[in-house]
């Protein structure tokens, strides 16, 4: 059976509401990514907890693209990257130990998002990182986290720098290599996502300009950190986040199965 259409065998537990609603959105974040080209190939991954279930998450199978995810055909993984739902599919274990090393050391995020794009790698590689070039950088300075490239698969000995570097922050540079959200739901870690690629996209483009930028002067900045709407609200990006799911439902409602 092709990987992309693989359902459910009938010995699999047919998933609860809040399950199933989780399964839904994580799919729909896929796809929403693969429609703006913002995947590489098979080696970038979005994953969220199961909701009720101590240490179970979903994460994209091996090889699968973010074009063919669907709800049923998500894994369920355990902390070290376990297929417990014996799915027969395999996980990238360089891909799931970003997550796992996050999911251990926050245990409020609920869901951990992770990208290689052309503009978000292009920052990373850039030694002032992200400017406060746009309301966004603004309002989020101070609070996305940079960790030095040092190999591939984050070595045991690398994981303690990469839980320092990211601190409380609800986003991070890896640098020459890509960004990382997390979020207290789902809706929450692809919105921050959504945000801070947008910013790298619009810094990238005014660099390419040639003139000097105009930023905001260092107290503008920190009185909107210390005001602006959004910051630390939970429920920050799920209106926005609905509606793209209300669009997908017209575009493409395949994500649901």
């Amino acid at each position: 059976m092709n990987i992309a259409t693989k359902q459910r065998t009938p010995a699999q537990a047919i998933p609860g509401a809040a399950e199933l609603e989780a399964r839904r959105q994580l799919a729909a974040c896929y796809r929403m990514f693969a429609r703006r080209n913002m995947d590489d190939l098979i080696y970038t991954h979005l994953s969220a907890r199961l909701p009720g279930r101590e240490n179970r998450f979903l994460f994209i199978p091996f090889g699968m693209l973010f074009e063919e995810v669907t709800a049923s055909n998500l894994m369920e993984v355990d902390l070290e990257g376990n297929d417990v739902a014996n799915s027969g599919q395999a996980v990238n274990p360089a891909g799931w130990i970003v997550h796992r090393v996050v999911y251990e050391a926050v245990p409020a995020a609920q869901s951990v998002m992770h990208l290689h794009t052309i503009c978000g790698t292009a920052v990373s590689a850039q030694k002032a990182g992200l400017l406060p070039i746009n309301q966004f950088a603004v309002t989020y300075s101070g609070k996305i986290g940079y960790h030095d490239y040092d190999g591939p698969g984050l070595r045991p000995e690398e994981q303690k720098q990469f839980i320092a570097d990211l601190g409380d922050r609800p986003m991070m540079f890896l640098r020459n290599h890509g960004t990382l959200a997390l979020g207290r739901s789902i809706a929450e870690a692809f919105t921050l996502m959504h945000y801070l690629e947008r910013t790298c996209e619009i810094q990238i483009m005014a660099q390419s300009g040639g003139a000097e930028l105009a930023l905001p002067r260092q107290d503008i900045i920190d009185t909107t950190v210390a005001t602006a709407q959004g910051v630390g609200d939970r429920s920050f990006g799920d209106v926005g986040f609905r509606a793209m799911l209300r669009k997908m439902d017209r575009d493409d409602p395949s994500y649901r199965v």
